[in-house]
């Protein structure tokens, strides 16, 4: 595995791959890996001929009072498991090299982030957006992996990739769980050993509204109900909001049909936790 630090010094890879007709999968990350991330190299694999791995905090889509600054970093770990997945090349560029002066330009998001997390994160997909459009610029992968863990962030990469014409196809790739059904997060280390404990209550919630739609349940609200009153009870977690949406459109529903988007969020003492499920009717 080839670690690359500069923008010109990827460039010149790329080209050379594309030069060799080799396919290029690419696995965006933010580092301090888990499974969830190593599902991503493995299906890119599965896709193409080279796999590149990035690894950048990306400090535009962090709010003022987020993260950033404690987000877990631990690149020699990070190096051997991108090793053993098979790599070909780890991206790893600094804030400086990626953002040099002030900026010119704003990726503005329009429609889908005033809802679920984008609605609690002001400016946060704008991040999200505009390090993805100097990314897939550098890379130019043929194929991106995403995990539908964060399935706000698949709807938004897909629509940005449509809407500028990338030719580039997204994967949206299953949420990784632990034995107990805990979404893989890199923030779950936050957790207390309780809390941790607690933590399942949120995908215990999903599983009782996929349920209760087996069960002929249709009506969004009733299932919301439930689901929160689940998680209250089995766990000390403030709900930050559980909701249902169409996929990939994030369209309200009023009966529960077609693609549907069932997704939670819930804040514990010194991390909040998302998880979703999608569910054809």
């Amino acid at each position: 595995m080839e670690i690359i630090k500069t923008i010109k010094e990827m460039q010149q890879r790329v080209s050379l791959i594309k030069q060799k007709g080799k396919i290029i999968g690419y696995v965006p990350t933010m580092g301090f890996l888990h499974e969830g991330h190593l599902a991503l190299v493995e299906k890119a694999h599965q896709k193409a001929d080279i796999v590149i791995m990035s690894i950048f905090v990306n400090p535009l889509q962090f709010g003022p009072n987020e993260d950033f600054d404690r987000y877990p970093r631990d690149f020699e770990r990070d190096e051997q498991q991108a090793i053993e997945a098979g790599v070909d090349f780890l991206f790893y560029p600094e804030v400086s090299e990626m953002y040099k002066g002030e900026p010119t330009f704003k990726i503005t998001v329009l429609n889908k982030v005033d809802i679920l997390c984008g609605s609690k994160r002001p400016g946060h997909f704008e991040g999200v957006a505009t390090v993805l459009m100097k990314l897939f610029s550098i890379v130019q992968p043929t194929y991106a992996m995403f995990g539908m863990k964060d399935a706000q962030q698949v709807a938004i990469v897909t629509s940005l990739v449509q809407e500028f014409n990338f030719p580039i196809e997204i994967i949206p790739v299953e949420t990784v769980r632990e034995q107990d059904g805990l979404a893989k997060s890199s923030r779950n280390v936050y957790l207390s050993k309780e809390e941790r404990l607690e933590a399942t209550a949120i995908n215990n919630s999903l599983k009782l509204a996929k349920k209760l739609i087996i069960d002929g349940e249709r009506n969004p609200q009733i299932i919301l109900e439930k689901m929160e009153k689940l998680i209250l009870s089995l766990s000390s977690a403030e709900v930050d909001y559980i909701e249902v949406y169409s996929f990939p459109e994030l369209k309200t529903l009023s009966s529960i049909s077609g693609l549907v988007l069932i997704a939670v969020a819930a804040r514990f003492t010194n991390v909040r936790l998302i998880d979703n499920m999608t569910m054809e009717i």
